[in-house]
């Protein structure tokens, strides 16, 4: 969603500033009202977002106002060597340095003993990933997690 912006984007690799969690959180709820929408209309949809356990400003406790009681969360954290090759494949803005990738993946780290479900992927392709959530997200229907 931040980088629809055009005019006046305010780059968080430059700096976070105002600005960039100004247009970070509209970015977070625009998402997650169309999410709640999706939802309403009987479409499940996946919010993509690094959601850190120890900053509760940018942590579950948003999506869940924004979304409502249909948020299932689910992290999928894959090894630190995984994810550092597939930042490298990555270009322009959605490509971070591997400093900021390793202080990230770190803060990730955080919510393992959290009762959420979390899928390492390191090992998986796309196919064999959405069969796993598939599975962690039925039992999450079924059972609610408590977060």
């Amino acid at each position: 969603m931040r980088e629809w912006v055009r005019s006046g984007f305010a780059d968080p690799q430059s700096g976070w500033n105002d600005n960039s969690e100004a247009q970070y959180r509209l970015a977070r709820r625009t998402c997650g009202f169309a999410a709640r929408n999706f939802l309403a209309n009987g479409i499940s949809c996946i919010l993509d977002d690094a959601v850190f356990p120890d900053r509760p400003v940018i942590g579950l406790g948003g999506w869940k106002r924004h979304v409502g009681p249909g948020l299932l969360p689910v992290v999928l954290l894959p090894g630190l060597d995984i994810v550092l090759e597939r930042n490298a494949e990555r270009t322009g803005n959605r490509r971070l340095s591997d400093e900021e990738v390793a202080r990230i993946h770190g803060r990730m780290a955080g919510w393992y003993g959290s009762g959420l479900p979390i899928i390492d992927n390191s090992q998986l392709d796309i196919p064999e990933t959405a069969r796993i959530l598939d599975e962690v997200l039925a039992r999450a229907i079924a059972s609610p997690p408590k977060w």
